[in-house]
């Protein structure tokens, strides 16, 4: 006796069965993305959030659980990426307005400027000896703010390939300028005021 009515696809995609979950997907995309965009109040980032509800899905499949309705569940998932997407964007929004406060706080301070021009050219230098698409899609998601299927678009490579170099370049900058990490601090505390 069945309890959930979506136990056969459920059990389906958990098996791995590939056209079960293209049924799915194909039945169910559009619709979480109409439902997603006024959340995000963006149509890309949207689908950027349902193709990761469905990506998520299909990793984790052999330990699918899922006990209200397929429709109900999907609808959840992609509502609480979208919360979680805002909760993101609104914390950094604050950690760079806050790191520009600080930082700009005392342009007035010869030290201060020396010591940001110095960061600035080393950041560019180290931005520079990225690897050609490495430091294309770093540019243009960092610089340009683009969301990651933008990139995609515009070079004609995966989304996943976009996060994967944007991940290769953050950890070769992390570790180029791991000298100036006493710098930035500096900064922040406004030496020189």
């Amino acid at each position: 006796m069945q309890t959930n009515p979506d136990e056969s696809l459920i059990g389906a995609i958990r098996i791995g069965n590939e056209a079960v979950f293209e049924s799915v997907f194909r039945q169910y995309y559009a619709p979480l993305c109409r439902y997603a965009t006024p959340i995000m109040g963006d149509a890309d980032e949207a689908e950027e959030i349902v193709q990761s509800v469905f990506l998520t899905i299909w990793e984790r499949r052999d330990s699918l659980l899922i006990t209200t309705s397929l429709k109900a569940y999907l609808y959840r998932a992609a509502h609480n990426r979208c919360l979680n997407r805002l909760n993101q964007q609104s914390v950094q929004a604050g950690h760079r307005e806050q790191a520009a406060t600080e930082l700009y706080a005392d342009a007035g301070s010869p030290t201060q400027s020396l010591l940001a021009d110095e960061l600035n050219s080393r950041l560019h230098k180290a931005i520079g000896q990225l690897p050609e698409q490495c430091r294309r899609v770093f540019e243009l998601s960092r610089f340009d703010e683009l969301s990651y299927k933008e990139i995609a678009d515009r070079l004609g490579i995966a989304a996943k390939t976009v996060e994967n170099q944007i991940g290769k370049a953050l950890r070769i900058l992390r570790t180029e300028l791991s000298d100036y990490l006493p710098l930035l601090l500096l900064l922040a505390w406004g030496v020189g005021a």
